[in-house]
C-alpha cells in the first residue's frame, strides 16, 4: 500500500522566530482529502556532556509552554545551514561555559513528527573543560552535575521528564 499523501495546497498561517505553521491540504492514499497542521521548525541539538567522574552536566531552566522549571540536557535550536555539531558545541558553551575535547554524534530523531518536522540530533560530549557561559539575553538556566545514577534515576521520579533528557540520560547510563 501506498502511505504517501499528496499535498493539494499549503497556507503559511503563522511565521516566528523559532516556529512557523501552516495548514496544507492532502489527497490520502484511498483519494479522500484532509488537511493537516504542521509546525515547521530549523531542528535543534542535545548534548550528553559528561563529566571524568561519571556526572551527567544538566541544566534547569522554566519552560512557558508547560509553566513549570524543568531539568534537562543541555539543548538548543540550529541557525540557517548551521552544521548541527557546530550548533551543539556552541551550545553547550552557551548554557554551561563548558568546551568538549571529544564529540561523538549518537542518533537524530523526529521530536514530534504528527504534528512538527522537528529533527532533533543527540551528541555525546567527553574531555570537559571550564570556561565562561554565553547564554542568551532572555535565557536563565542553571547548570547542576548530577551522578549519571541519581540522573537515571529520577527519570522514574519524575523530576527529569523531557524526551531529549530522557534518551540522553538513558542512554548514557546504558553506555556506561
Amino acid at each position: 500500500m501506498d502511505f504517501n499523501e499528496e499535498t493539494i495546497s499549503s497556507r503559511e498561517i503563522f511565521k516566528g522566530r523559532i516556529i512557523k505553521l501552516r495548514v496544507d491540504k492532502v489527497r490520502l492514499p484511498d483519494s479522500r482529502e484532509s488537511t493537516r497542521e504542521i509546525v515547521e521548525h530549523a531542528g535543534a541539538v542535545a548534548i550528553i556532556a559528561l563529566d571524568e567522574e561519571e556526572n551527567i552536566i544538566l541544566v534547569r531552566q522554566y519552560r512557558k509552554p508547560v509553566e513549570q522549571v524543568l531539568l534537562e540536557i543541555p539543548a538548543g535550536t540550529l541557525e540557517a545551514d548551521e552544521d548541527p555539531l557546530a550548533c551543539a558545541q556552541r551550545e553547550l558553551r552557551e548554557e554551561t561555559g563548558l568546551t568538549a575535547d571529544h564529540w561523538q554524534k549518537i542518533l537524530a530523531y523526529y521530536s514530534a513528527p504528527g504534528f512538527c518536522n522537528e529533527k532533533l540530533h543527540i551528541y555525546l560530549a567527553r574531555g570537559l573543560h571550564e570556561g565562561q557561559d554565553d547564554t542568551d539575553e532572555d535565557e536563565f538556566v542553571e547548570m547542576i552535575r548530577l551522578p549519571l545514577q541519581d540522573a537515571y534515576q529520577m527519570i522514574f521520579t519524575g523530576e527529569i521528564q523531557d524526551g531529549k533528557s530522557i534518551i540522553g540520560v538513558q542512554y548514557a547510563w546504558h553506555k556506561r
